[in-house]
């Protein structure tokens, strides 16, 4: 049976998390939705992802990492937008939600992260390595996920604009920290939000894929592998 629920993550401190989760009749697995700085569970580009997603049978969890508290703050000073620490640590909260989930908690889980929330996806897979089965960043900076990067025990799929050269190089420097099947994608034409036609229909093609075979033929190792950092 579908689900169609706004829940809600605790985040320890007497802190809650709002999210809204929809699980479709016979679900292949749920993918979490580890927004951006700035960000939240309704970013518009996510929310598109997620729809394509969901028409392919994947349940997705849209979830905001702060509290309307630490919003109005975060939006005067910036101070929580880049504490990669803390984003992972509520990533990470979001996943053992779901463990104990009656519609999600037989489920795989796939984490996708944008902006510095890639940073955070990283941590909870470092740190979830039993649950996460595998990653993937849209536009996201991996390179702020630091030693977690060596952590990471779930294939990892790194999805980059053509023209945004500055976090493409950031994105194949991290990709060298990793110990797991990974891939660099660079999507043609693209900018760093991904905004042009048909950019996000193709992340959300490339993500669904990459859920559905972690690693895929292109990885390091697997047919065709194009090595550590590979893209096309």
């Amino acid at each position: 049976m579908a689900v169609s629920e706004a829940l809600r993550v605790p985040a320890g401190g007497g802190t809650w998390l709002a999210g809204d989760l929809e699980v479709p009749a016979a679900p292949r697995a749920v993918v979490v939705f580890v927004h951006g700085s700035g960000s939240s569970r309704f970013s518009p580009r996510n929310r598109a992802v997620a729809g394509e997603l969901r028409r392919h049978g994947w349940a997705t969890l849209l979830m905001d990492l702060l509290s309307e508290d630490e919003e109005r703050t975060d939006a005067l000073t910036g101070e929580h937008r880049f504490d990669t620490g803390l984003l992972g640590a509520r990533a990470v909260s979001a996943v053992d939600r779901l463990a104990g989930h009656p519609a999600t908690r037989v489920l795989p889980v796939h984490l996708f992260g944008a902006s510095t929330g890639a940073a955070a996806a990283l941590f909870a897979a470092a740190d979830r390595p039993g649950r996460v089965r595998s990653v993937v960043s849209r536009g996201g900076r991996p390179d702020l996920a630091g030693a977690a990067l060596g952590r990471v025990r779930a294939p990892v799929l790194l999805l980059v604009g053509g023209r945004d050269p500055q976090v493409l190089e950031l994105n194949r420097t991290a990709a060298g920290l990793l110990g797991v099947p990974h891939r660099v994608c660079v999507v043609p034409g693209a900018t760093h939000l991904f905004e042009e036609p048909g950019a996000l229909e193709t992340v959300a093609a490339e993500a669904g894929a990459w859920f559905a075979e972690p690693g895929g033929p292109d990885a390091p190792g697997g047919p065709g592998g194009q090595g550590r950092n590979g893209g096309r």
